[in-house]
């Protein structure tokens, strides 16, 4: 039997709506199972703390575990292909880090294409690094520093915790504006770096405020400035280092992204937990006290901050000619 035209076109609106139906309702009734953040980092560091904390107050607003799982390896990739691969259901998602800006231009070829394959969910924190002195330099300043690399040039040696890392470009971001020769010596993380800070071995460092406070405290290094946008309130009497070097900013940040083609409505979802988790004042206090600042943002506009970050690391990876360890 022949269906009337007006029951076929019915049964033809129904069929395409059903998918429409079916992502909303998984919208409304996710997550209903545990949720895995896979980020690329070894433990203990900022990024490992960050994606702890946030899985942590992610699982009591949404009332499902959080997983952290670290997947350390060729630079981030390794975690950020296993995301990529993962299925696009809201329960993988990435510790979106500048590593993933960084990797773009640092690697001749990737598996994968950051800015295609994940979907930004949305912005966490962001920590500036701090631009550090054995205390054998001369230099106070950031304008003692550049006069006295320009005057004794192939002298200071620019310490990191590997190529291509924030605490890497950071320096070379230096160099660019100001036109100074550091060599710098990567290290395999920055316990090892601030070791040989604190010998002499090497002479600066742009580390992460976290990792280098209680040597400052000490007096083992000298703080110079630092290279976020505001001073730190772990360093309050610390200049940035834009206030010698306009336009100067280098910070390590980090976010949420999921597989491409994850639903939208799970998206905002995931984007209205983390930017409500961001407006309790216990949460702010949590993350001043660590030094750092706070990204509140729509997916949109953290995954144009993400697309920024990319163009303006490009540059400098380019300038300092870097490749992966």
């Amino acid at each position: 039997m022949k269906l009337r035209r007006r029951t076929f076109l019915r049964l033809a609106a129904t069929a395409v709506a059903l998918p429409a139906v079916a992502r909303i309702a998984g919208a409304q009734t996710y997550p209903s199972r545990p949720i895995r953040i896979i980020i690329g980092y070894t433990p203990a560091g900022s990024a490992d703390i960050t994606a702890r904390l946030m899985g942590q107050w992610l699982s009591e607003r949404l009332g499902q575990t959080v997983v952290v799982e670290n997947r350390p390896g060729a630079g981030t990739n390794l975690a950020t292909e296993a995301v990529v691969r993962a299925p696009a259901d809201g329960y993988t998602l990435l510790l979106v880090a500048p590593a993933n800006a960084i990797n773009a231009t640092l690697f001749e070829k990737l598996n994968h294409n950051y800015l295609r394959d994940i979907a930004p969910v949305a912005g966490i924190n962001r920590f500036p690094n701090v631009m550090e002195v054995n205390p054998s330099v001369p230099a106070k300043t950031v304008p003692e520093f550049i006069a006295y690399a320009k005057a004794n040039p192939g002298k200071l040696s620019m310490a990191s915790s590997g190529a291509g890392s924030t605490i890497h470009m950071s320096g070379e971001l230096f160099k660019m504006m100001t036109g100074i020769n550091m060599t710098h010596v990567p290290y395999r993380g920055s316990a090892p770096a601030l070791t040989d800070m604190i010998s002499g071995q090497v002479q600066v460092m742009f580390d992460n405020i976290p990792t280098s406070i209680e040597h400052i405290r000490a007096g083992k290094l000298r703080p110079l400035a630092v290279t976020g946008t505001a001073r730190s309130e772990l360093l309050p009497d610390i200049p940035i280092v834009a206030d010698y070097i306009p336009g100067y900013e280098a910070s390590a940040w980090y976010g949420l992204g999921a597989p491409r083609g994850t639903p939208p409505e799970i998206i905002e979802k995931l984007n209205t937990t983390v930017n409500a988790i961001l407006a309790d004042p216990a949460v702010k206090k949590k993350f001043a006290d660590m030094g750092a600042t706070l990204i509140v943002s729509s997916p949109a506009d953290f995954g144009k901050y993400v697309a920024d970050e990319t163009e303006k690391w490009g540059k400098v990876v380019k300038f300092a000619g870097a490749k992966p360890d």
